[in-house]
Formats: structure tokens, sequence, C-alpha cells
């Protein structure tokens, strides 16, 4: 991954190892675990995990002026799903070190003809809301097949990244 330039990077780092991190413990599912679904939640674990990645292809497809592609995410599997997030974390890294506008908006047209607009900051932050969201939901559906998830949260990033660090008592 290239260099951290700007001062959500780091955000989107996480986001992108967090849910490599958490494919990589799915990956070790059978597929009637894979299957597991629970109220309040998106879907199965896959499916989830599915609609995480391939929202993640749109939002960067939007954000990017359109240089890196959407995906047809629907019968990916994990490994495929896995090395798509794998290019988000350097296609991340180009959207941002662009240095967008965060309050120019951008609209989007759906297939229904109807438009929405939201400034290209709120879909920034949407990006990583998103992410967070849904993989907390796979995390709770692991929990309750009695599996404990991987460490993914920020001070867990930051960590293994050596970007956190425990300091000696003072006194």
């Amino acid at each position: 991954m290239a260099p951290m330039t700007t001062l959500i990077d780091d955000a989107f780092a996480h986001h992108v190892w967090a849910t490599n991190r958490l494919i990589d413990a799915c990956s070790e599912l059978t597929a009637e675990q894979l299957e597991t679904s629970l109220p309040g939640t998106y879907g199965s674990i896959l499916d989830t995990m599915r609609h995480l990645v391939g929202s993640d292809a749109w939002y960067l497809h939007r954000l990017s002026d359109q240089r890196w592609p959407t995906i047809e995410e629907s019968a990916m599997s994990l490994a495929e799903l896995r090395e798509v997030m794998e290019r988000h974390g350097d296609a991340w890294t180009e959207v941002l070190a662009a240095n967008p506008d965060p309050s120019e908006m951008l609209v989007v047209h759906r297939d229904d003809g109807t438009a929405y607009e939201a400034s290209r900051g709120i879909r920034l932050a949407q990006v990583v809301h998103h992410g967070t969201d849904h993989r907390s939901q796979i995390c709770t559906a692991l929990t309750s097949l009695g599996i404990e998830p991987p460490l993914i949260d920020a001070w867990d990033y930051g960590e293994v990244t050596g970007l956190t660090r425990e300091l000696a008592a003072t006194t």
C-alpha cells in the first residue's frame, strides 16, 4: 500500500484491513455456517460479506470518477471478495491522495429515474460507516455460532501496524 497522505487514510486502511481479516476468518467456515443469518442483520454471513465488498466497489467507482470498476458480487467466493478488497487498499489511497473537495456535491442517478445528491465528504464517511456496520453484523453471526470473531477494531489495526503502542507506567 502507498504511504499515508491524508488525515483519513488510516480510516480507509483500517476499513480494508478489517474487512480482509474478517474474510480470512470466514474462509474457515463451512458452507452451512456461511448461510447463518440473524434477525436485524443484512442476511447470511456470505451475503453480507458480498454486499459489503460490492458496495465498497460501488462507492469506489463513484468516488474515483469511475476509474475503478464496480463488481458483480452476487456469486463471488470469499477468496474473490478478498482479492477485490486487497486492490481497494491502493484504490482508496489513490482517491484520497487526490485531495478531493469534501463539500463537492455528487449526484447519483438511479435506474428508476430518481437521483440522490450528497457531498463527497458524506459519501466518504458512509464508506467507513457501512463497512463497520456490516462487519459488526458478521461478527455477531460468528458469535452466535460460538466462534470468536477476529479482533478488527481501529485499536487492533493500530497495534498491528505500529501506529499505537503501550507505554511503560511513569512514576
